[in-house]
């Protein structure tokens, strides 16, 4: 991707918002709305056509929701595959939590401003994380003992490919912690803490580190409300 020039994707079920998003996104130089979609089919057919860049995805939306859209979009997609960030109304929403799983980048409250939209844009395009860690964690933390995590203790088979080193590396991302903070932690350098969460992420098939945070509970590696030491 171009972080110079990104190639967008509007998905809301409601017109207004939707013409909001693509009369602020058309304003901003360096951004090319290449469609709009009022439902998820419309989505799916839309980012096979265009293949975009970015995906702005409302969650909630009549027939398929935009994580049906997010899983379908992201498994027919040729590479490189577009980044999803999901919009919702408010930041603890299962739907959220549902759609990071998926495979979105993040997500954007509905109510946020245009200076935070082009900055969110500007963060995906440079391949910068969109928010902060802690952001993931309280989010998974809140919905991922719904999902049936698996008690604590020996790492899940799931898990079983992955280093000791990469399985620490692991556990701090879940714990809401940033590079920088993770190499402080284990006295490596930020590029060795990418290196790691790379492999892991490629051991484990994951496209995002959100994705990362989500397997590290869904799986008892880390459990909510649990210490990051």
């Amino acid at each position: 991707m171009n972080a110079s020039h990104i190639r967008v994707l509007v998905v809301d079920d409601q017109f207004l918002i939707r013409a909001g998003l693509v009369g602020v996104l058309r304003a901003a130089p360096g951004i090319e709305v290449v469609g709009e979609a009022g439902d998820g089919d419309e989505a799916v057919e839309l980012a096979a056509a265009t293949r975009p860049d970015v995906i702005l995805m409302d969650i909630r939306m009549p027939g398929m929701n935009g994580i049906t859209a997010t899983e379908r979009i992201l498994a027919e997609a040729a590479e490189p595959p577009p980044r999803i960030l999901v919009l919702t109304t408010f930041d603890l929403d299962e739907y959220v939590y549902g759609a990071l799983r998926a495979g979105a980048a993040g997500f954007l409250l509905k109510d946020s401003g245009p200076e935070r939209l082009l900055a969110a844009l500007a963060a995906v395009g440079s391949g910068d994380a969109l928010f902060a860690p802690s952001v993931t964690r309280r989010l998974v933390e809140a919905f991922a003992v719904r999902a049936g995590a698996a008690p604590a203790g020996e790492p899940p088979p799931d898990l079983a490919a992955l280093t000791g080193r990469e399985l620490e590396v692991l556990k701090l991302i879940a714990r809401g912690l940033s590079n920088a903070e993770i190499a402080d932690r284990l006295y490596i350098s930020e590029a060795t803490v990418k290196t790691h969460l790379n492999r892991t992420m490629n051991k484990l098939d994951l496209d995002t580190r959100a994705q990362a945070v989500v397997i590290a509970y869904e799986t008892g590696l880390v459990t909510p409300g649990g210490s990051s030491l």
